[in-house]
């Protein structure tokens, strides 16, 4: 697993992740924490297929925030209880040898909210997607581009890089 260093070493020498809103306050001892760029409610379901020939993906419904105050700079999200896209602010590209995975911030945990995450295989570059759950039965709030989810980064033996659907998507 990959440390601070290493990891910043690989942000600003090869790109690992870009679009990034404040480099030291992101990097953590063992990680990067990314951040929440949209949020998107669900509107119609999906399906999977074995080959993905019937793959059905619904995009839903992005949701617009409000701020608390017109001087804000940012607005927030308010999500009553269920599932939810995420789309992140961040961009990563991994190296073939390189994958990550994701983990929710402590703090999201604490107020009764979830997130599911895929792994980010060796090779995928783009925006990432992921659920967020809200569990809690009041709610919660959610400010534009919050740290959200954690990625810690793992090495791999050299392999094909990535080839799927949702690569390069920004």
């Amino acid at each position: 697993m990959l440390n601070k260093e290493e990891i910043k070493k690989l942000i600003e020498n090869q790109g690992l992740i870009k679009n990034y809103i404040h480099l030291e306050k992101q990097l953590t001892p063992n990680g990067f924490d990314i951040t929440v760029g949209a949020i998107y409610e669900f509107t119609k379901g999906g399906a999977l297929d074995f080959s993905n020939s019937e793959r059905i993906i619904p995009q839903g419904r992005e949701l617009l925030t409000k701020k608390r105050n017109p001087d804000d700079k940012f607005g927030w999200w308010e999500l009553s209880c269920g599932a939810y896209k995420v789309k992140t602010n961040e961009v990563v590209t991994l190296p073939n040898n390189l994958i990550a995975l994701a983990f929710p911030r402590t703090s999201l945990l604490r107020m009764g909210a979830f997130v599911q995450n895929g792994v980010w295989d060796a090779g995928f570059s783009g925006k990432g997607e992921f659920i967020l759950v809200v569990a809690n039965s009041s709610g919660i709030t959610i400010k534009q581009n919050a740290r959200l989810i954690q990625l810690i980064f793992l090495g791999v033996d050299e392999t094909e890089a990535y080839r799927g659907q949702y690569q390069n998507l920004e």
